[in-house]
């Protein structure tokens, strides 16, 4: 298996992050992504999903919901983006789908997992990097939210779950192109690919590390 980014050989790259005032970036890789579709107004479908993921269903826009497993991301009235390590998500999406047919709910599960990928931005200059590069006021994007806009050509989502960064996430046919704009906007910053360590208190550097068993649905 081999994430969008391989052919750039990020590990042979990577360095252990300082407080040096530089930009900061690296791909998060293989993990899984999964479409979840359905109406907030049936009984069952905001329970039986929390039930599964162990994650609140996120209901204002943009907001992200976090757990040790992963994330739950609102994308439209009827949309989110679930995130999580791949073998983890596809018992989920398996439990879901059981779930839903069993209440006989109007909802879906699309695992997209082949088709995305995640990238960590961080440094004191980051924002700034992200300003060169599309027009939303990135600085305004309140912490556990996300936004859906443009880098240059490509259409990402920008997820802030702490001060110090933010992950993006593009499809697999712009990663070549969203990489090599984040990296030639950072330059004048003094760009560098950062290690990026499993961290078993961070809803997403957790899932770098092997998963720990999903909920069962009773």
């Amino acid at each position: 298996m081999e994430s969008p980014l391989h052919h750039f050989k990020l590990d042979a790259e990577a360095q252990p992050r300082r407080a040096d005032g530089r930009i900061w970036c690296n791909e998060l890789p293989h993990l899984g992504y999964a479409v979840l579709r359905g109406d907030t107004a049936e009984a069952g479908f905001a329970q039986l999903v929390q039930q599964v993921t162990g994650l609140a269903l996120p209901l204002k826009a943009g907001a992200v919901s976090q757990g040790p497993q992963g994330v739950l991301m609102w994308t439209s009235p009827d949309e989110w983006l679930l995130v999580s390590h791949r073998q983890r998500l596809a018992d989920w999406t398996a439990q879901l789908d059981a779930g839903f047919a069993e209440q006989k709910l109007f909802a879906q599960t699309v695992d997209s997992s082949g088709g995305l990928t995640l990238a960590w931005l961080g440094g004191a200059e980051h924002i700034t990097v992200l300003r060169h590069l599309g027009v939303y006021d990135f600085e305004s994007i309140p912490l556990g939210h996300m936004v859906s806009t443009v880098l240059g050509k490509a259409t990402v989502q920008v997820i802030r779950l702490e001060t110090d960064g933010v992950f993006v996430l593009f499809r697999r046919s712009f990663a070549d192109y969203v990489w090599r704009l984040l990296r030639r906007a950072a330059q004048p910053y003094g760009f560098a690919v950062c290690q990026l360590e499993a961290r078993s208190d961070h809803p997403l550097f957790a899932q770098l590390a092997a998963p720990r068993p999903s909920l069962i649905l009773a």
